[in-house]
């Protein structure tokens, strides 16, 4: 009785929030492929939700195979004339079509329209998640704080530095930082990176420079992060704590600036890895993702949406890395297409596409090792 509680458990409170997320990004994703193949005259041949063995499916009338494979790790369109489903072209089967099959396929189609298709799904990944944060935004308003200072942390960068309770931070590296969140968010990805903290103390601005600490915090969950800190906090006696309500343009532009920032976060993120300054154990797969929806499928459908958004973000920017069988790596083979005026030859395809996968797989393991570490430590 304890183990079926426990895969019940398991059930209800990981998978299925996992795949409910994970299958509304993939969905959304692939339809971005699907309806600008469509509105540019690609034939479609398979539209499937998961990779592998199909478990249900329907053909609609313009015989695209709709379908739900068993492993709900992804998705993919396979377009006419394509070899499988990670869109590598079949030379050989294209080249024996008549003319006018060919036209209809993905490969023989003008360069712009392959273009516009394959950016369709990351753009449609965007979209969504700007979509949801505008939602959130106009239904519960924008929380915010100004940067005043109301307390600052013994022995931190910040008392340090000699900044003190009631100055206001103006910018930080003359970026505005108009709220208490802006602080938080420059601040986070830089630990141990000198900044210069402009500050206003009795109508006077200073400029101060300190360097965040690197820190270690623990969610509300318990998942430990290492982040940069300074050591200043705000509270609500100071009576800067307020809600904006937002009109639906106001409420659009913050879901592209959440967007926006994801990405920015994501970039430097990586960035710092490369360099040393950060260490990958933040990278997640899975397993990872697994866990975080059923964490945060406790708080509510809300913010397991705005987990769906971080993911669509995420996932949208992933595929716009120039690693082939991605979408960015076929569209660096349109780019040198449009720059050569003829496509990329076939063996350069085939063996960049071998390198891809090796690569797309190689990071899969390496994401789900960080996962398993992470679980068992």
């Amino acid at each position: 009785m304890d183990f079926l509680l426990s895969v019940y458990s398991l059930l209800v409170g990981y998978i299925v929030p996992f795949l409910i997320v994970l299958t509304l990004v993939v969905f959304v994703h692939e339809m971005g492929h699907y309806l600008v193949g469509r509105w540019c005259g690609i034939g479609i041949v398979t539209f499937s939700v998961g990779f592998g063995p199909e478990l249900v499916g329907f053909n609609d009338r313009h015989g695209t195979r709709w379908k739900i494979s068993a492993i709900p790790l992804g998705g993919y369109v396979k377009f006419f004339g394509d070899e499988n489903a990670a869109s590598a072209p079949d030379f050989e089967g294209v080249e024996a079509m008549s003319e006018e099959d060919r036209a209809r396929t993905f490969m023989g189609s003008n360069v712009w329209k392959r273009v516009a298709t394959v950016a369709a799904g990351p753009i449609a990944n965007f979209i969504l998640a700007i979509l949801i944060f505008a939602v959130m935004f106009s239904l519960y308003g924008k929380p915010v704080a100004d940067p005043v200072i109301a307390d600052i942390q013994t022995g931190s960068a910040a008392e340090e530095a000699g900044l003190l309770p009631g100055d206001i931070i103006i910018a930080i590296d003359g970026t505005p930082v108009p709220t208490f969140e802006d602080v938080r968010r420059y601040v986070s990805p830089r630990p141990e990176v000198p900044i210069v903290v402009t500050i206003e103390r009795g109508g006077d601005s200073l400029e101060i420079p300190l360097v965040p600490r690197r820190s270690e915090i623990e969610d509300q969950f318990g998942n430990k992060l290492e982040v940069g800190l300074i050591g200043v906090s705000t509270n609500p006696d100071t009576g800067n704590f307020r809600t904006l309500d937002l009109n639906p343009a106001q409420a659009l532009l913050e879901g592209v600036n959440s967007s926006w920032y994801i990405v920015s976060r994501t970039v430097g993120y990586v960035g710092n890895i490369i360099v040393g300054r950060e260490k990958p154990d933040q990278l997640g797969g899975p397993i990872r993702i697994a866990q975080m929806s059923g964490q945060v499928a406790t708080l509510g459908p809300g913010a397991l949406l705005q987990l769906a958004a971080v993911l669509s973000v995420s996932i949208g920017f992933l595929n716009l890395l120039p690693i082939p069988v991605l979408d960015g790596g076929h569209l660096v083979f349109y780019a040198a297409e449009i720059v050569r005026g003829r496509p990329v030859g076939e063996q350069t395809q085939e063996i960049a596409f071998k390198i891809g996968l090796s690569l797309v797989l190689m990071l899969m393991l390496f994401v789900t090792w960080i996962d398993i570490s992470r679980w068992i430590g």
